[in-house]
């Protein structure tokens, strides 16, 4: 749990990067001078690029950069690497860590740390249902019918090859 929380937590950072970049180009490009100005348009851009980052590295490996830092990979609950359908699957049921403690929050109205409270509680949750799980997998991996492996690090020097001359 806490190796996949951690690759989590570096996953975040890098896509601090990437939603930057996607963000900057995109206010760019439609000259967008105010903040409010096509903010929804933008938070279904930034949606989009996110989802195209996790499904082609999950589609082309099977992990993103900080699963490799971390020695984890995604693989169908059969163990097979992920098509295309499932890895969007996965990631759209991801959105369930945030989702539903967003959408309580708002429905409550609350206010202050309230709207911090309520998300974090909904995280607590979704985490800790890993042990439920027999295999310890999240719920979402469960429901979209992958799951998640750690791998053992290559060591140093294993994994070269001789080079012809």
């Amino acid at each position: 749990m806490r190796r996949r929380l951690a690759s989590m937590l570096y996953e975040g950072m890098l896509l601090f990067g990437v939603l930057f970049i996607a963000g900057w180009l995109f206010s760019t490009l439609l000259q967008q001078r105010h903040a409010l100005y096509l903010r929804h348009a933008q938070q279904i851009w930034l949606l989009l690029v996110m989802g195209i980052y996790f499904v082609w590295f999950w589609i082309h490996g099977g992990q993103t950069l900080a699963m490799k830092t971390w020695h984890i990979r995604l693989v169908s609950a059969d163990g097979k690497p992920l098509r295309v359908w499932r890895a969007i699957m996965r990631y759209l049921l991801a959105w369930l860590w945030f989702l539903p403690g967003l959408a309580l929050a708002s429905v409550l109205g609350a206010h202050a740390w309230m709207l911090v409270l309520i998300p974090a509680l909904n995280m607590l949750l979704w985490a800790l249902a890993t042990y439920l799980d027999p295999q310890r997998q999240f719920l979402h991996d469960r429901l979209a019918g992958t799951r998640l492996i750690m791998q053992q690090p290559v060591k140093p020097g294993a994994a070269a090859r001789s080079v012809p001359r």
